[in-house]
C-alpha cells in the first residue's frame, strides 16, 4: 500500500476514528507507550477496529515521516454488519443469499465475485477481518463499481457469522472441487449462505464442519480446478436459475 493512501500519527488517527471513518487497516509500532497511545487504544477497542502490532521497520516501509508509530488506511467502502442486514432481507419477504469468502486474498478475484453476486441476486458478501483481500482501487474496478453499492460485511469471526446464519434458518452450502453433489442435481433453493474457499487452501475444516450441503462443478477438461471467481459465478448462476423456476 502507498503512503498517499494512508494517514499517520497518533492524533490524526484518533480523530479519524472519532469522526466515524472506517479503518481498513491499522499498524501500531511494537512497544509504543504514552498517554496519547492509550487514548488511541480506547477508541480502537470502543469501535472494534482490527489492528496489528508490528516492528518499526514494517511502518517505515510505507513512510518515514512523523508517523509516531501509527499508520492507518481508511476504507474505500462502508462495511455493514450481517446481524443488522439479515433481518432487513427477511422483512422484504426475500430468501437471503449470502456469500462467505473464506480467505480469498486476490483483489481481482474478490472484485469479480462481488460483481457476479450483485448481478445474480445475492444480498451480501461476508469477509473476515484478517486474511482476506483488501478493498483497493483494483478490487473496485474489477467489481465494475459494485463494491460502492453491494453490501460487504467484514466480521471478526467468519465461523461465528456462519453459525449465526445457520441458527437464523439459512442452509450452509460449501463448494468443493471433487466431492459433493453436482450443482445441477442439488437443491439450492431457499435461504442459504454459500461458502467459497481461498485460491490455494479451499474451505477451512471449521467451516466445512458447519456445512449442510456440499456441491461441486462437474468438469470434463484435464485441468482440475477453476479460478475461484469463475467458480463463484457458475455457482451463483445455478442458484439464481433454480430460484427463478
Amino acid at each position: 500500500m502507498k503512503e498517499t493512501d494512508c494517514i499517520y500519527g497518533l492524533r490524526p488517527v484518533i480523530e479519524a476514528v472519532r469522526a466515524g471513518k472506517q479503518i481498513d487497516r491499522l499498524l501500531i509500532k511494537q512497544g509504543l507507550q504514552g498517554a496519547i497511545y492509550h487514548e488511541l487504544m480506547v477508541e480502537v477497542r470502543k469501535h472494534n477496529i482490527a489492528y496489528q502490532i508490528v516492528p518499526l521497520e514494517r511502518i517505515e516501509l510505507v513512510t518515514r515521516k512523523n508517523h509516531q508509530g501509527v499508520l492507518a488506511w481508511l476504507s474505500l467502502i462502508e462495511f455493514q454488519s450481517i446481524a443488522n442486514l439479515l433481518p432487513m432481507i427477511f422483512e422484504k419477504g426475500e430468501d437471503p443469499l449470502i456469500i462467505a469468502l473464506d480467505g480469498v486474498s486476490d483483489v481481482r478475484n474478490f472484485g469479480a465475485i462481488v460483481r457476479s453476486a450483485e448481478c445474480l441476486g445475492a444480498h451480501a458478501v461476508i469477509i473476515p477481518e484478517k486474511g482476506s483481500a483488501r478493498i483497493t482501487a483494483d478490487a473496485i474496478k474489477t467489481s465494475a463499481g459494485a463494491l460502492h453499492t453491494f453490501p460487504v460485511c467484514r466480521e471478526k469471526s467468519i465461523v461465528r457469522s456462519i453459525e449465526y446464519l445457520r441458527e437464523s434458518g439459512l442452509k450452509v452450502i460449501t463448494a468443493g472441487e471433487k466431492s459433493g453433489s453436482p450443482i445441477s442435481e442439488a437443491n439450492l433453493k431457499g435461504p442459504a449462505v454459500l461458502i467459497i474457499g481461498s485460491e490455494d487452501k479451499g474451505i477451512s475444516r471449521e467451516l466445512t464442519a458447519l456445512s449442510d450441503q456440499q456441491v461441486m462443478i462437474r468438469m470434463k477438461g484435464e485441468i482440475e480446478s477453476l479460478n475461484v471467481s469463475v467458480a463463484a459465478g457458475i455457482l451463483l448462476y445455478e442458484i439464481a436459475r433454480q430460484r427463478s423456476i
